[in-house]
């Protein structure tokens, strides 16, 4: 549809299609969910936080993360304990198996990067990076 192929927006949202097929297909087949592997790797990078801290830095739902830690809880994948000054919360953290879990769910997303991005010669890459990057952010906030 010639109408359409030249829009940037049309673009982005079929290859959005192709990247979230990708993915979801690896992380099925690895028996795992994307937003499991978005958890841990927030977990690992931010530390013991709080369930509604790590909704925020997520982009996921309350009630989404709230599911999803509960799954990851009986893989002893993750260990809630409560908060040291704040007995209403609960601290989320990382288990020496959810890091291990991580480990090997990077290299599902290794699969899908290395796989989304064949079509593109290597010096490419960085450069499609960088300006979906900043089309992601928008206008005004800086690169």
């Amino acid at each position: 549809m010639g109408r359409l192929d030249g829009r940037a927006t049309w673009q982005v949202s079929r290859a959005h299609l192709r990247a979230h097929s990708l993915l979801q297909e690896l992380f099925a087949d690895a028996g795992a969910r994307a937003y499991h592997y978005r958890l841990l790797a927030a977990l690992e990078e931010a530390g013991a936080v709080s369930q509604a801290e790590l909704g925020r830095v997520t982009g996921l739902d309350r009630s989404d993360v709230s599911v999803a830690l509960s799954a990851l809880g009986e893989g002893a994948l993750i260990v809630r304990a409560a908060h040291p000054t704040d007995r209403r919360r609960n601290l989320v953290s990382l288990t020496a198996r959810g890091r291990d879990e991580l480990a090997r769910l990077d290299a599902v997303v290794e699969r899908a990067q290395a796989l989304f991005m064949a079509p593109l010669a290597e010096e490419e890459r960085d450069v499609f990076l960088d300006m979906i990057t900043r089309l992601g952010r928008g206008p005004g906030t800086g690169v």
